[in-house]
C-alpha cells in the first residue's frame, strides 16, 4: 500500500474519531466513509467478499439481539415475582 493511502485511512479513521467526540456524526461518518473508500481501493476483492457476507452477518446479529432480549425478559420476570414475594412475606408479619 503506498504511503499517502496509509496517511489518507489513518487522518479518516482519527477525524472520525474526533469529530464522533465532538457530536458531529454525519460528518465522522462522511470522514470515515473515505477512509473505507481509500481501503476498499486498496483490496476490492476483500471487501467484495465481505459484501457477499453481509446478510448472514445481519442475521446472527439480529438473533443474538432477540436471545439477548429474551434473556432480559426472563430476568425482569424473576425479579418482578422475587419482588412480590418479599412484599408478601413482609405483609404477613
Amino acid at each position: 500500500m503506498e504511503n499517502w493511502k496509509r496517511a489518507v485511512i489513518a487522518g479518516s479513521a482519527a477525524a472520525a474519531a474526533v469529530l464522533v467526540m465532538k457530536g458531529k456524526r454525519p460528518a465522522a461518518v462522511l470522514v470515515g466513509g473515505v477512509g473505507l473508500a481509500v481501503l476498499a481501493s486498496e483490496y476490492p476483492e476483500k471487501f467484495g467478499k465481505l459484501r457477499e457476507e453481509l446478510p448472514s452477518y445481519v442475521r446472527q446479529g439480529t438473533k443474538f439481539l432477540d436471545l439477548a432480549m429474551k434473556i432480559g425478559n426472563k430476568v425482569e420476570e424473576w425479579a418482578e415475582q422475587r419482588a412480590a414475594r418479599a412484599f408478601e412475606e413482609l405483609g404477613e408479619y
